[in-house]
């Protein structure tokens, strides 16, 4: 039986369409219980998985605020939302899944599946994943105490999983950083796009085209980033901050991390692009809906 302990503060939730209603169940019992709960609603599991793993990351005390996501396995919101360090998550379809990964990896996500467990499972193992401590007795170890030399690793195992996947070498040589022939290639998520990658570690840098009419959809970056246009015409809306810029050659614009923008290119247009860490790309929207959205603003004639 999981044992007490300090309940988290907040715990940020969400689920793909297949999970959303199991997640509805836990979020409205965790919020009985006085806990605040961020309720990011439903997207695309990876979407989904992500953007709490990129939270929870920031968080400044990522033991206080935990994250709860839900999919139909509950393993496809798992493997994204651990792309982030200091992100444990876990899959737990059953209450001795979550007393394992509470008690041996400190899990600070709990990933459930909308298609296997029931509402009153899916609270059981919520209960037990909030009230297990980390290096509690568990299944794993037969639900006594750990052994000393295995307390030991536990404790020792925390300070070295924070640091996986949180900094990246930065040593380089004329040579390793030498980028010879690199072409234009398209992006894939944005029609009329093309990116050469210039720097790919610490962070990510790219000479970008878009021609003239292209639109881009409401999207958000893992990390901030910075943009230099260097020939044409663009129009940046900042829908977090409802704001909106008008960039043409020479002008700079930082657009912070999680942040959701959309972009029109009213000519053929180059720009340089730094990210702050790793390129990565989330969609907010699809392009029909980003399309219809400017024309509209186009033919009110609306601003910001």
């Amino acid at each position: 039986m999981a044992q007490n302990t300090q309940l988290p503060s907040k715990i940020i939730a969400g689920a793909d369409s297949f999970g959303c209603t199991l997640k509805d169940t836990l979020v409205s019992h965790i919020r009985s219980l006085g806990i605040e709960v961020e309720d990011i609603g439903t997207d695309k599991y990876y979407s989904v998985g992500s953007e709490i793993g990129r939270r929870i990351s920031s968080s400044p005390n990522p033991t206080d605020t935990r994250g709860l996501v839900a999919c139909g396995t509950g393993v496809g919101v798992s493997i994204f939302a651990n792309k982030f360090p200091g992100v444990y998550a876990s899959t737990c379809l059953t209450v001795d899944d979550a007393v394992n990964a509470r008690s041996i990896n400190n899990c600070n996500v709990l990933a459930v599946s909308g298609m296997s467990t029931s509402k009153e499972t899916g609270i059981k193992i919520l209960e037990t994943w909030l009230r297990t401590p980390f290096k509690s007795p568990c299944p794993a170890s037969g639900n006594t105490s750990w052994p000393p030399e295995l307390d030991s690793f536990l404790t020792a195992s925390l300070p070295e999983m924070s640091k996986i996947g949180s900094s990246v070498s930065t040593e380089t040589c004329s040579i390793c950083s030498l980028r010879q022939d690199r072409k234009f290639t398209a992006v894939e998520t944005m029609k009329g796009g093309s990116m050469k990658m210039i720097r790919e570690r610490p962070m990510t840098s790219a000479i970008v085209r878009f021609k003239a009419g292209s639109v881009e959809p409401a999207h958000h970056h893992t990390f901030g980033h910075e943009v230099v246009v260097l020939n044409g015409r663009k129009r940046v809306w900042n829908l977090s901050k409802k704001e909106r810029y008008d960039l043409g050659e020479g002008d700079l614009l930082f657009t912070a991390a999680g942040d959701v923008h959309r972009v029109k290119y009213f000519e053929d247009t180059e720009f340089f692009i730094r990210w702050d860490g790793v390129w990565d790309i989330l969609l907010d929207e699809d392009l029909e809906t980003a399309v219809g959205a400017v024309e509209k603003e186009e033919s009110e004639a609306v601003v910001f």
